[in-house]
């Protein structure tokens, strides 16, 4: 598999669970106990309803593309890596997150095409979530 060169990411308290499950190969999201909302992208509170109950869930890393463009030359460190597919993800449990999908031709990929996260996995430790067809 193709991966783009891993992005700079900043780590907090809030984030910290979400960064920490990644290096364990699982996708771990903030569920809001008092709405129900999973939330995208960690925060203190639920963007929903504001309030500040949330929990720790397991999500399936199951989702469906809900929309993507595909680059044909990035800038900067991606200059090299196109053509790429940039996409919004939905995932199963509601949210839609914005990664890219690897792993197959960017010809390939179309709405509501089933993806399954993987878990891109840098030298220096870091990991972000992609996502690939699970067809």
């Amino acid at each position: 598999m193709s991966f783009l060169p891993l992005a700079d990411v900043e780590v907090n308290n809030e984030t910290q669970p979400f960064w920490d499950a990644l290096r364990n190969n699982t996708l771990m999201l903030p569920r809001c106990t008092a709405c129900q909302s999973v939330v995208w992208y960690p925060r203190a509170h639920c963007p929903a309803c504001f309030s500040t109950a949330l929990q720790w869930e397991e999500m399936s890393g199951r989702g469906t593309v809900y929309s993507y463009s595909i680059v044909a030359k990035g800038n900067g460190r991606w200059k090299e890596s196109g053509p790429y597919v940039v996409a919004y993800v939905e995932l199963a449990e509601g949210p839609r997150i914005l990664t890219n999908i690897v792993g197959i031709t960017p010809n390939d990929v179309h709405i509501n095409m089933p993806v399954v996260a993987v878990f891109d996995a840098g030298d220096d430790g870091r990991v972000l979530l992609r996502f690939t067809s699970s067809s």
